[in-house]
């Protein structure tokens, strides 16, 4: 389940003992006197609470909430250790809070929720979004997690983002722009197989079919999605209508064949090297699944692969969400988005994409680090933009 050093397992838990955590509140005014109590609190609070209630959007303008999201879970898909409960998966969000905060500038509230129904979690989060500027899903499994976010976008009039969805679907467009540079192939003319058919699969399918892809076969432990089939559930079922449109039948052995581009949201080790050798010329192969990715570079380079990027910081091509979220963030609380649509999704994977110039595209250097400060920048202006394009920024 996890191939971490013991090392590095005793030290990741020294380090989270130590400091009960990974991030805290911290006051943005002085607290020194009287006056600074009486301007922050009692009486002097009152007069932007009176603003507020003659103008509900200036609410923006004098509290946190232009600069804060609230990110939750319910810990029932935490990363790939599976349904193991609201307080197991507040580590990760607590992560999550900071890489928000040190890469995006925006304010996060870690948020457990300790209910695996539906509608509980929406009313819930409903009630508590008047105090936040967007929404951050984390580690909702699915196919719940598709309802949550299309009730919630329905119901708020602030961005709802699911990181399991959106974040890696984006990341997975931006590396899959310049993987195809490189190989000379088109995005009409790729044809790309997606193994995982929960949030991360189907969200990257969407989004790969919004920005051009043609040629998409989703497949599952199963097999291929296929339209019609009642034993998908209805997340699947609404995505095999647009995809996979020759009816392809079969394993991921058997569908991987004569494919351009593999990319893997799965779990380890369940693409060889003849599969690899199986697929097109010049292949592109993404092995997402953490800690161990689909296929081994090593023996997706041995099978023939032309790029490969996994989701792992020790490999080049590291397709990591760190990329889309504190951008996409720092972007839409900018122009006090209503919501995050396809357009920002594709703006914000271009901007990604091309911060890696023409003279330094090549096999193994297909996105950017996520230490580059230019990311979350580029990603901010792109995704502000595209809002304002479309009609749901409020600035």
């Amino acid at each position: 389940m996890n191939n971490m050093s013991i090392d590095m397992k005793e030290a990741s838990l020294n380090l989270h003992r130590k400091r009960k955590g990974k991030v805290a509140m911290r006051g943005t005014t002085p607290m020194k006197n009287g006056t600074d109590l009486a301007m922050a609190y009692t009486p002097g609070v009152a007069e932007p609470c009176l603003e507020i209630f003659k103008d509900k959007n200036t609410v923006y303008d004098y509290t946190m909430k232009g600069k804060t999201v609230a990110i939750l879970t319910n810990g029932t898909a935490v990363l790939g250790l599976g349904n193991i409960g609201p307080e197991a998966g507040l580590p990760v969000i607590e992560g999550k809070a900071l890489l928000l905060k040190k890469f995006g500038q925006v304010d996060a509230m870690p948020i457990c929720l300790d209910s695996t129904d539906s509608d509980a979690i929406i009313k819930t989060i409903q009630m508590i979004a008047p105090g936040f500027g967007g929404i951050h899903l984390e580690d909702i499994k699915a196919p719940e997690c598709f309802y949550i976010e299309e009730k919630l976008r329905e119901l708020l009039d602030i961005p709802v983002y699911h990181d399991d969805q959106h974040g890696t679907a984006i990341a997975v467009l931006a590396g899959l722009y310049n993987a195809l540079k490189v190989t000379g192939k088109s995005i009409e003319d790729a044809k790309i197989v997606i193994n995982g058919a929960g949030a991360s699969g189907i969200a990257t399918a969407k989004l790969l079919i919004s920005a051009g892809v043609k040629h998409i076969v989703l497949c599952d432990l199963e097999g291929t999605l296929l339209e019609g089939d009642t034993g998908l559930n209805e997340a699947q079922q609404s995505i095999a209508q647009v995809t996979n449109r020759q009816l392809e039948k079969g394993s991921l052995r058997d569908i991987i064949k004569n494919k351009d581009v593999f990319i893997g949201v799965s779990a380890g080790n369940v693409v060889d090297e003849a599969m690899v050798r199986s697929m097109n010329a010049d292949s592109i192969i993404f092995a997402l699944a953490n800690p161990l990715p689909e296929v081994h570079p090593t023996v997706a380079k041995a099978g023939g692969a032309r790029i490969i990027a996994t989701g792992r910081s020790d490999f080049p091509n590291q397709i990591n969400n760190v990329l889309v979220f504190p951008g996409m963030f720092k972007g839409v609380l900018k122009v006090r988005a209503k919501d995050i649509c396809s357009e920002m999704k594709i703006a914000a994977a271009k901007a990604i994409a091309d911060l890696v110039r023409e003279e330094e595209l090549k096999e193994d250097y297909i996105v950017p680090n996520v230490f580059d400060k230019r990311v979350s920048i580029g990603v901010a202006k792109a995704v502000m933009k595209a809002a304002r394009e479309v009609g749901i920024a409020r600035v």
